[in-house]
């Protein structure tokens, strides 16, 4: 059995005493209180934030003074993957990130990572709402405890950013990438010829100017709000990856929602998610027309060539992850409308 402990840091305590202290207000003037994690700030360049602030606004017209949401961004309440854990047995109420960190506890959705999965947003949406969409839930459920409220996008697709342009896909061959740390990031980007280096996002910057990569995967708005843009002036649209975020609630908290209250919720939390995705379209455009601003030069590049090298990934994927096979194939039947 994995352990589910999580060290308690200075500043996890501080939050604690906090929450402590003040939950009996908070618990005279509402019916519910909730609390939410993310790991993201709490900015309009946060896919979490834009999720959330519409969620509470939702809540407040439909169930006014009967829920609060207290959101802790910017990882106050620890880690992610110590989140995860906190979401699973109820110590954390809600929680908001990517869908790759869920699977530490439920590999399969780890299938959402794949390169060229994807061809679109809009392929995206159809899945995550689809057959796609509900075996992921199911399996988040069973393994994880928690229910899934809505699959939001990323602020765009994950393009290559680097020093020197890439005028052919092979100019990628042993380019070294920093890389998100999840199996599948690392995996498409050393099938797509690079030499992908994981690393926390606070090192690239530096790791950057010391030459200790080459460029960075990411969306466009992470890039502009990071301020890469200032080295790696080259973006390639190889757009390889959609990861999608998810709004989780752990079965406990769900539960304490009075029965009659949790389809309003629901509907909160659906309409939440579809403005979510449109604001996330707007805001990959807004980003990489700052970045254009700033000098980055944006080139197009031969999609199909990296499809082709990413293809063996899947089949090597669901031989793995078995119950994966399923959601990969309704992910293939929504690339048509």
């Amino acid at each position: 059995m994995k352990s589910m402990t999580c060290r308690l840091t200075p500043r996890l305590f501080i939050t604690l005493l906090f929450m402590l202290f003040t939950l009996p207000l908070r618990a005279n003037a509402a019916e519910v209180n909730l609390r939410v994690y993310s790991s993201l700030p709490d900015d309009g360049y946060s896919a979490h934030a834009i999720w959330f602030n519409r969620f509470k606004q939702n809540l407040e017209q439909r169930l006014p003074g009967k829920i609060a949401l207290n959101y802790f961004p910017n990882g106050m309440l620890g880690k992610e993957a110590d989140a995860v854990q906190q979401v699973r047995i109820g110590a954390i109420d809600m929680m908001i990130s990517g869908t790759s960190i869920w699977a530490t506890l439920v590999p399969e959705i780890g299938v959402l990572d794949l390169g060229y999965l994807f061809n679109d947003n809009q392929q995206l949406g159809r899945a995550l709402d689809g057959q796609a969409g509900q075996l992921l839930s199911a399996m988040l459920a069973k393994q994880s405890n928690i229910k899934v409220l809505g699959y939001g996008f990323s602020l765009g697709a994950r393009n290559i950013y680097s020093k020197k342009p890439l005028q052919s896909p092979q100019d990628l061959n042993r380019m070294k990438v920093r890389v998100l740390p999840a199996p599948n990031f690392i995996a498409t980007l050393k099938s797509m010829g690079a030499t992908a280096i994981p690393m926390p996002g606070g090192e690239v910057y530096s790791a950057l100017q010391m030459g200790v990569i080459d460029g960075v995967e990411h969306d466009a708005a992470t890039v502009y709000t990071s301020k890469y843009y200032e080295i790696a002036k080259n973006a390639t649209l190889t757009r390889h990856i959609y990861n999608p975020i998810v709004a989780t609630i752990s079965q406990a908290a769900f539960q304490r929602i009075p029965q009659d209250l949790r389809d309003e919720v629901l509907a909160a939390a659906n309409e939440a998610t579809l403005y979510e995705r449109k604001i996330a379209a707007e805001k990959e455009i807004q980003a990489m027309e700052k970045l254009k601003a700033a000098g980055v030069i944006f080139s197009e590049t031969d999609r199909g060539y990296f499809r082709q090298q990413t293809l063996p990934l899947q089949a090597a994927f669901t031989a793995k992850y078995p119950q994966a096979k399923a959601v990969l194939d309704a992910i293939h039947a929504a690339a048509q409308p």
